[in-house]
Order: structure tokens, then C-alpha cells, then sequence
């Protein structure tokens, strides 16, 4: 009798394109998805490597690459036969890489299943994301020996039409002088971009003279977009012309709220860091929230007011605790303090009765709320299920309305446990561009276990009582939203930091102690 036999696995050679993850292909993300080993080199971004840790869902599978190309290559040929599927990770694409042609004909002569998935190169990026399209007619070029590049086919492709070249810092001094030497003119528009369609994205303009002096500070591998292309730049850039790339922000909130504060930053061109100073707890004891959950299903209570998406979430469980579901606010109405929270509530099939039509706060829902009619409201009572630390804005203005209120504690915030010595070192000496605070809870606690941010960070208030606490603290308040929604303060921020950038464009900016400042050092400064 014999065994069956143990199915061939294949070696992928995945091409992730220039860094941005976001410009993997359906066919890369499987790939990473279904391998049971994944291999990158140091070139690879860490944002690449971060990505494929959450796609494949297991960091043991992600492998660093240290051996030989031709080592490597039969490394995978042997796993493959052995039943497992291989991602190789290549940056940008495969077949212009060097190393990666050598491991695929490694593979190839091992007799291995090889496939090869294309992604965008460098070059492709830069002419997209740096707003340098390529034109009629383009030459691309991939340095991997600088020696063997001729003057002469660069200076031909230049009079033909613009040229883009791949290559490492080190090799700028070696290509100005093949330029030169080809009889380009030193005149000629040259734009040098580094960390393509990352974070960190930038591009220098100068010219075959000065280019390299331009890309000081610049490291690893870069693009060189030379001739007619460059021109483009200033009507086209759009990647790094985000209205906050580049900007630091600091995200003083809980780590469950604050993911998707960062991914709506980043779509702003920003980088977010997230620093959990306060975590949500049960209250210390379940009788209030208890004797609350039966009254709402004894029908105890007219109203149920949602402060926060948190007291939402509160309900909920504890409904789940109980075995009941969205029926349990039957005949029940429901009034949410802004759009966030009515968001939470409609995640469960129900849609609020009331929100503020003005400012989304306390004072804004009360200015809506009606008051108690003992004639047409056979019940009296509202269910306020809130934080500990609440202010008591909403429950005195309900009982002027004539309303019986159950103050009830539904979660605990706490602070939070201090950041690393680093994150504190740049909050109190400058090292972030801006903070947003969602909550006066916020504040106090950021203030709390890492200190009060530098005069010269922007502060956007998600709403009034947030931005009075700041002002408590001595902190000045520069952007702050007519609604209190986290798109809202988004966008308020990026509001203000294109007006920033409208004033460092029209001269210097002066700084408090009078001193002038201008660049991009300015953008520090108001």
C-alpha cells in the first residue's frame, strides 16, 4: 500500500512595488495570504514587512533573507518540493532587481513551481505619486553596477525624451559625471526622489550641476527624473501636497478609537502616533448598570441618552450578558450627543430619534431636547449611562426639562501607564507637529503621564468643553471643528495647515519671541 503522495508547493516572487502597501496587487496579497513561509531582504520598507505580518496573520512565517542569491534559491526550491508555498518579497518589481533574477534562476534550475507576480517599480511610482508623468517618450534605467552604464545611450534617451533612473545615494557623484561626460547639459531640470510613495516621501528639484549636493541627507535607494518631466511637478505633485504630509500627530486616545483616527490621517498625508492614555473598565460594581438594564426592559424609562460611543458599547454587553438584543429598546427613544455615537447605535439596527442639529455636545443636545409633558409622556424618567468622570452639564439641563434622571456609571476611564521615555522627550520638546484631543479625559491624562505638549505643537479640540480643558492647562487652542466628529477635527486641522502653509508661502513666519522663521522649520512656529 502506498502513501499518498504530499502536494508540490511554489515559490512566489512578489513584487510589492516602491513601499506604499496600499499598491500591493490581488494577486501579491494572496500570495503573502497562503504562504507558509515568507522571505524579504533589508531592502524591503518596514511598512511592507508590517503589512505582510497582518496579511499572513503569523510573524513566525516572515523570514530575513542573509544567505547567498543562489543559496536562497534552492533554499526555496527544496521547501516548495517539500509540500510549502513560498512569498518572496521583492521591492518594486522583480525582474529589474538584481538579486531577485538571480534567485528566480536559482529556483528555476532546482526545477522548482515558480511564479512571478509584477508589481509597480520606482520609476512608475515617482512618475504617479511625485506628479512626474513620463511624457511620449520615456527611458527608464535600474543601476546596479554604475560602471557599466555608457554616457552616451543616457545622453541619447535625454534628447529623445526624459529619463528616469533608478539609484543608490552612493552612486549621484558617478552618475552627475556620466551625464556631463555624455554632453548633457549641466542646465538640465533633474529632480531627485527619495522613499517613493512613503511617509517620508520628497522630492529635490535642481539640476545635473547641483543634484547632487540636492540629495544630501537622502539615503538608499532613489529616482532621478531628468529633462521635460520635471516641469510637471509643481501642477501635478499631489502625494506629497497633502494638506498634512509629514505632519507628526500625536492620538492621546484609547488604542480601539485611535486606529481609526490614524487611517483617516494618513489619507491626509500624516503620521500618526498612537498613545493610549486612558483604558476603559467596567464600573467597580455592576449594580447600578444591573438595576438599569431591568429597567429598561420593565419600560421604567421614556429616553435612553448616549454620551459617548463607549456607553453605547457598555449597553450592548450587558444586553449580551442578559440574552437580549435590539428589541429590549422597543418603545424606548433614543437621543445621541453627536454623529460618532448615533454611528454606534446604527451598527445595531437602530436609528436615534434625536441629535443636536448645531453643536454636537451636551449644551447642543439639550438645546433640542424637549422637556417633559406629564400629560402626553406617561413616563418621566431618562437613562443617562455614562463615564465616571462625567461633567453634569446634560443631567442638570434634563431636570430643568422637567426630566427624572438616572445618572448611571456605565464605564470607568483610568489613565493610562506612561509612554516610552522617547514619545515623552518629543511631546514636551517639540517633536510632533500637532495632537488631537477627543475628550477633556484626554487632556488631563496626556498632561498627566507625559506632560504638556510644546508651545509650538498644534492643538485641535474635538468641541468646546475639550478645548476649555486644554485652556485650563494652559494650552492654546488652534483648530477646533463646528461639529465634534473625528472627520470633523480632521479636517479642521488640515484646514489650518494649509492656511500655514499659505502664510510661509507669502514670507517668513515670526515666531513668539520675534524671531523670523522660514522653510519648512517654519511650520513649526505661529
Amino acid at each position: 500500500m502506498t502513501s499518498a503522495r504530499k502536494p508540490v508547493g511554489r515559490v512566489r516572487f512578489v513584487g510589492t512595488g516602491p513601499g506604499d502597501p496600499g499598491l500591493l496587487t490581488k494577486r501579491a496579497l494572496d500570495a503573502i495570504r497562503e504562504a507558509d513561509r515568507v522571505y524579504y531582504d533589508r531592502s524591503l520598507p518596514q511598512s511592507l514587512i508590517e503589512a505582510a505580518k497582518e496579511i499572513n496573520g503569523d510573524d513566525t512565517r516572515l523570514r530575513l533573507i542573509e544567505s547567498s542569491p543562489s543559496d536562497q534559491g534552492k533554499l526555496m526550491a527544496a521547501a516548495a518540493r517539500e509540500g510549502e508555498n513560498i512569498a518572496r518579497l521583492v521591492v518594486g518589481d522583480a525582474y529589474p532587481n538584481r538579486l531577485a533574477k538571480a534567485e528566480i534562476k536559482a529556483a528555476s534550475a532546482e526545477q522548482a513551481r515558480f511564479e512571478v507576480i509584477p508589481g509597480m517599480s520606482h520609476a512608475q511610482a515617482v512618475a504617479v505619486y511625485a506628479g512626474m508623468p513620463p511624457g511620449e517618450i520615456r527611458t527608464v534605467i535600474d543601476i546596479d553596477d554604475i560602471a557599466s552604464v555608457e554616457p552616451l545611450v543616457i545622453a541619447d534617451a535625454i534628447k529623445r525624451g526624459s529619463l528616469t533612473v533608478t539609484a543608490d545615494v552612493s552612486d549621484l557623484s558617478s552618475l552627475r559625471d556620466i551625464l556631463l561626460a555624455g554632453g548633457v547639459s549641466g542646465e538640465t531640470a533633474v529632480a531627485v526622489t527619495g522613499d517613493a510613495t512613503g511617509e517620508t516621501e520628497y522630492t529635490t528639484t535642481s539640476s545635473v550641476d547641483t543634484f547632487v549636493e540636492a540629495a544630501l541627507g537622502y539615503a538608499g535607494q532613489v529616482v532621478l527624473t531628468i529633462g521635460p518631466g520635471v516641469d510637471d511637478r509643481h501642477e501635478l505633485a499631489w502625494w506629497e501636497g497633502r494638506p498634512l504630509y509629514g505632519w507628526k500627530v500625536l492620538i492621546p486616545r484609547t488604542k480601539e478609537q485611535a486606529g481609526v483616527m490614524s487611517e483617516r490621517l494618513r489619507a491626509y498625508g500624516a503620521i500618526p502616533c498612537e498613545v493610549p492614555t486612558i483604558a476603559v473598565e467596567p464600573p467597580r460594581t455592576p449594580a447600578q448598570m444591573e438595576r438599569a438594564i431591568k429597567g429598561l426592559v420593565d419600560g421604567r424609562y421614556a429616553w435612553i441618552v448616549f454620551t459617548s460611543q463607549n456607553s453605547v458599547k457598555a449597553i450592548w454587553e450587558k444586553f449580551k450578558e442578559h440574552g437580549l438584543d435590539a428589541r429590549a429598546f422597543g418603545g424606548l427613544r433614543i437621543a445621541c450627543i453627536g454623529e460618532a455615537t448615533a454611528n454606534a447605535v446604527r451598527e445595531f439596527g437602530i436609528e436615534p430619534e434625536l441629535l443636536p442639529t448645531g453643536q454636537q455636545s451636551s449644551e447642543g443636545l439639550l438645546e433640542v431636547f424637549p422637556p417633559h409633558d406629564p400629560i402626553l409622556d406617561m413616563v418621566g424618567r431618562v437613562l443617562l449611562p455614562r463615564a465616571d468622570i462625567a461633567t453634569e452639564t446634560l443631567v442638570q439641563g434634563l431636570s430643568e426639562r422637567g426630566w427624572e434622571v438616572d445618572d448611571v456609571t456605565a464605564y470607568r476611564t483610568v489613565r493610562a501607564s506612561p509612554p516610552a521615555a522617547d514619545i515623552r522627550d518629543a511631546i514636551k520638546s517639540g517633536g510632533f507637529d500637532a495632537v488631537l484631543f477627543t475628550s477633556s479625559s484626554t487632556v488631563r491624562n496626556l498632561v498627566g503621564i507625559a506632560g504638556k505638549p510644546h508651545q509650538r505643537t498644534v492643538v485641535a479640540c474635538i468641541g468646546p468643553a475639550t478645548a476649555d480643558t486644554a485652556t485650563e492647562f494652559g494650552l492654546r487652542v488652534d483648530a477646533k471643528p463646528e461639529n465634534a466628529s473625528v472627520p470633523d477635527l480632521i479636517e479642521a486641522l488640515a484646514e489650518y495647515a494649509t492656511e500655514l502653509k499659505q502664510r510661509l508661502a507669502e514670507g517668513p513666519i515670526k515666531t513668539r519671541r520675534g524671531q523670523k522663521v522660514q522653510g519648512p522649520t517654519a511650520l513649526r512656529f505661529r
